[in-house]
């Protein structure tokens, strides 16, 4: 056991997922900061704010630019955040006479909430591609087994006879919820953040919505007003990472239920035992629980990392760092899981 299961060199395994997790590291995490800064001074320069000349210092500093994470670390054991030490760093790479255009009129918190939200679009295209296999395995299931039959059962005793179509229709069904709700996000979550000290952008006058606009266009972001202490898309992101996985916890649970029963369902690559060799455990869809729980219980604090106080709150920000991460990988596991669980059934009805 360990801090976290889902980057543990063995239980990653069945619990990561190595796509999710590859974003929120501290490779990634740096390179998006990059990215902004890089972005920032040629949306500046080509707004006025900065002199082009120093954009272009900026710009080819960063092309070959590569931080002291040894620095980093101490940073933001002392500021918080990586930010300051970053952008000091940044500041020493490009010189004089341009290195205090570094970073001009932003903040940290502009930094790492972009940053987060680079990572996250491709987070989201991942997690779109999973949800499309798993909807798929599923609908493969339908169409090999769906006309079979089996016994309905209702609050956990026999009731009457159902088909197979039936019960993946109940599995498959949120899922194309979930879809739509994965699209429907995505407008208001994969949005720049961009308001500078305080949100209101006063070191760049009358020219802050401008910059801001093209600061989104050169990061593939859209642009929307600062949202610094307004957290809702983020809880909302997690609301649909919780329900993503409880819908795949029902799944899982189907599953073993049906395989405790050991008529209606045939399974292949179950899990081994080391003191029974005859049981086949059926360890991806107990995962699949597991991870809905997880995910549930989770959820409540990102709905308390709302609670910002006046324009920033340090203390509800670093709450989401502990636990957005693990919920948005504890999801792409889970429909890792669920599609390769769907690829092990071997008959499914009677």
């Amino acid at each position: 056991m360990t801090v976290s299961p889902f980057d543990h060199p063995l239980l990653s395994a069945l619990l990561g997922d190595e796509e999710a997790s590859r974003h929120f590291s501290v490779e990634a995490e740096i390179e998006a900061a990059l990215a902004f800064e890089r972005a920032l001074a040629e949306a500046e320069a080509r707004n006025g704010i900065i002199g082009r000349e120093a954009a272009a210092a900026i710009v080819t500093a960063l092309g070959t630019f590569r931080p002291d994470t040894a620095l980093l670390r101490a940073g933001v054991a002392k500021d918080g955040v990586m930010v300051p030490e970053l952008v000091r760093q940044i500041r020493v790479a490009v010189g004089e006479p341009h290195g205090d255009k570094v970073h001009f009129g932003a903040t940290s918190q502009d930094v790492i909430d972009t940053s987060l939200v680079l990572r996250l679009k491709a987070i989201v295209e991942h997690i779109g591609l999973l949800l499309t296999e798993t909807v798929l395995r599923l609908t493969s299931l339908e169409e090999r087994f769906g006309g079979r039959a089996l016994a309905g059962m209702t609050r956990m005793q026999p009731a009457i006879p159902v088909k197979v179509a039936d019960r993946i229709m109940a599995w498959r069904a949120p899922l194309q919820r979930h879809q739509e709700r994965l699209s429907e996000q995505s407008t208001r979550l994969l949005v720049v953040q961009f308001g500078g000290a305080a949100g209101t952008l006063e070191k760049l006058g009358d020219k802050g919505p401008a910059v801001r606009a093209a600061l989104a266009a050169k990061l593939g972001l859209a642009d929307a007003a600062q949202w610094q202490s307004q957290r809702d898309a983020l809880a909302d992101f997690a609301g649909l990472a919780s329900l993503l996985t409880g819908s795949l916890g029902k799944f899982g649970q189907d599953i073993a239920l049906m395989a405790q029963g050991g008529i209606d369902i045939t399974l292949s690559g179950g899990g081994g035992s080391s003191a029974m060799p005859h049981k086949q455990n059926p360890v991806k869809a107990e995962a699949l629980v597991a991870l809905a729980r997880f995910n549930a219980m989770q959820l409540s604090g990102m709905h308390q990392a709302l609670v910002h106080e006046q324009e920033r709150s340090g203390a509800a920000w670093m709450l989401e760092w502990l636990l957005l991460p693990q919920m948005v990988v504890a999801s792409a596991a889970s429909l890792r899981l669920a599609a390769e669980l769907a690829g092990q059934i071997e008959s499914l009805g009677h």
